[in-house]
């Protein structure tokens, strides 16, 4: 079952997690933890993310923004 809109999940097929924006056309788009570009993934490649996948995705993030690699 492909994720709802809004909620977090993994693209399996490319190993980033990301949420879940939208449909178009046989696509899920899915953007980046925290922002950034969105991506198009295989519906049949997209997973619903584990606590612990968002929890590092978000941990990622937080460490980045703190580098000041993203705003």
């Amino acid at each position: 079952m492909t994720p709802a809109v809004g909620s977090y999940a993994v693209d399996t097929r490319s190993g980033r997690i990301g949420v879940v924006m939208g449909f178009e056309g046989p696509y899920v788009q899915m953007r980046p933890y925290g922002g950034g570009r969105e991506w198009d993934a295989e519906p049949d490649d997209v997973r619903h993310a584990t606590a612990a996948e968002r929890l590092c995705a978000a941990t990622a993030y937080v460490n980045a923004r703190s580098r000041g690699e993203v705003p």
